[in-house]
C-alpha cells in the first residue's frame, strides 16, 4: 500500500511540451457517510459509496509547456483558464487554484505548464447534486495521464491510487470517484488495503442482488445549502455525539460486508436508512444547529416508507448533505419503483425534476492526443 511519500516524484524520465486529455469522472452516493475530518482531507470515519454512471464531469486538460517568451511573474506561478460549458468561469478558479497549491508537492510539473480546464456535467449545474466529487476526480485523472506521460513506467495501481489521493485533497469525496463499483474510503481493520489517504475498491464478495442498483435522484432544492459541507465538517470538532457516530460508522461499515456478501436486502435497507438520518442528526445537534432537510425531504422518506410497507418492495433512500433524496433499489423492481415515483413523489420536486442512474464503473478515459 503506498503511502503520502510515494506519491512524491523524485525524477521524471521522458518530457512532453504540449498536448489534450480528456476524462470523465462519476458522482458518488455514500452508504456509510462521511462527516468529520481531520487535517489534510483526512476523514474522521471510514466510509462506502456506490459509484454512478450517467452523473458525471467531463474535463478536457490542454497543456503546453512555458517558453522563453513566458512573463517572468508567470513562470514561477500557476498559469491556467478554466471554462465551465464552453465559457469563462472566473469564480471556479479560485478553488482550482487551492486545489493545485494542495498538490503540488505530488505533480512539481504544476508550475511548468500552462492549462486550459474545459469541464462540463451531464447534470444540471445547481441541479443539487454535488458536484465537487466528480470535478476534482475527473481533474486527478487529467493530471495523472500527465505524469504517465513524464513516467511512461508508472504502474496502473500507482495511477489509480495516486488520482484518487489527489482528488481527495481537492474534495475528500472525490477520491471515491475514481473507480468503481463500490469503493471504500478511510482505514477499517476488516477491509484490506483499505486507507484515509484514498479509496480502494470493496475487495470482498458483492451479492449479485446489488450489481444492478438503481439510484433516482429527486431534486427536492436546488438552491444553495444555507451551511456548507466544509462548515458542517468542521462542526465536528467539537460535537458531543462525534466519537459515538465515528464508532458507530465503523460498525455499519462491518455490517455491509456482510450484508454485501449475503445479498441481504432487508438488512442493508437498514443501515443505509440509518445512516442517512444519522448524519442529519448530526447536523441538528451540533452547536450551532442546523437543518438542511425540506418539508419535502420529509413527505418523501414517509412516502417510500408507506409504499415499502404496503407493497413489501425493497426501496430505500438515503441523503447526502441536502435535501435531494436518493433512492435506491435493485434493477428487478425499477418498473414498479419509476412508476410509483412518477404517481406519488415528483409532485414533491422542484419543477418535478429527478434523475435516473445506477451503478457505474468509475473514471473513464476519452481522449488522450
Amino acid at each position: 500500500m503506498f503511502t503520502a511519500a510515494d506519491f512524491i516524484p523524485k525524477t521524471y524520465s521522458s518530457t512532453i511540451e504540449s498536448g489534450t486529455f480528456e476524462w470523465s469522472a462519476p458522482s458518488n452516493i455514500a452508504l456509510v457517510k462521511y462527516w468529520g475530518k481531520k487535517d489534510n482531507q483526512i476523514p474522521a470515519n471510514p466510509s462506502v459509496s456506490f459509484t454512478l454512471k450517467n452523473c458525471k464531469t467531463i474535463t478536457k486538460l490542454s497543456f503546453e509547456i512555458k517558453d522563453a517568451s513566458t512573463p517572468l511573474s508567470m513562470t514561477d506561478s500557476f498559469s491556467f483558464d478554466l471554462l465551465f460549458e464552453g465559457k469563462p468561469k472566473e469564480e471556479f478558479k479560485p478553488k482550482i487554484r487551492k486545489f493545485l497549491e494542495r498538490i503540488e508537492a505530488y505533480l512539481p510539473f504544476l508550475k511548468d505548464y500552462h492549462f486550459t480546464i474545459d469541464t462540463h456535467n451531464t447534470f444540471p449545474h445547481s441541479s443539487g447534486i454535488a458536484s465537487s466529487a466528480s470535478g476534482m476526480a475527473a481533474l486527478a485523472m487529467n493530471f495523472m495521464s500527465l505524469e504517465k506521460k513524464l513516467n511512461p513506467e508508472m504502474t496502473d495501481e500507482y495511477f489509480y491510487q495516486k488520482a484518487s489521493f489527489l482528488a481527495r485533497l481537492g474534495s475528500g469525496s472525490a477520491c471515491r470517484s475514481v473507480k468503481g463499483n463500490v469503493v471504500v474510503w478511510g482505514s477499517q481493520e476488516n477491509i484490506e488495503g483499505s486507507s484515509d489517504l484514498f479509496g480502494v475498491e470493496f475487495p470482498h464478495t458483492i451479492h449479485e442482488n446489488f450489481h444492478n442498483y438503481q439510484d433516482t435522484i429527486l431534486l427536492v432544492d436546488k438552491g444553495e445549502k444555507q451551511v456548507s459541507s466544509t462548515v458542517g465538517h468542521d462542526l465536528m470538532h467539537n460535537h458531543p455525539f462525534a466519537e459515538t457516530r465515528f464508532a458507530h460508522a465503523h460498525k455499519n461499515l462491518d455490517k455491509l460486508i456482510v450484508i454485501f456478501e449475503s445479498g441481504n436486502v432487508e438488512e442493508f435497507i437498514k443501515v443505509v436508512e440509518s445512516e442517512a438520518l444519522t448524519l442529519h442528526a448530526m447536523m441538528m445537534t451540533s452547536m450551532p444547529y442546523f437543518i438542511l432537510m425540506k418539508p419535502n425531504t420529509l413527505q418523501i422518506i414517509n412516502a417510500i416508507w408507506k409504499f415499502r410497507a404496503e407493497t413489501k418492495t425493497p426501496v430505500c433512500f438515503t441523503l447526502d448533505a441536502g435535501a435531494n433524496v436518493h433512492v435506491l433499489y435493485p434493477g428487478n423492481v425499477s418498473k414498479k419503483v419509476l412508476q410509483f415515483i412518477k404517481n406519488e413523489l415528483v409532485g414533491f420536486c422542484q419543477n418535478g425534476q429527478y434523475i435516473c442512474d445506477e451503478i457505474g464503473a468509475g473514471s473513464q478515459l476519452i481522449i488522450d492526443n
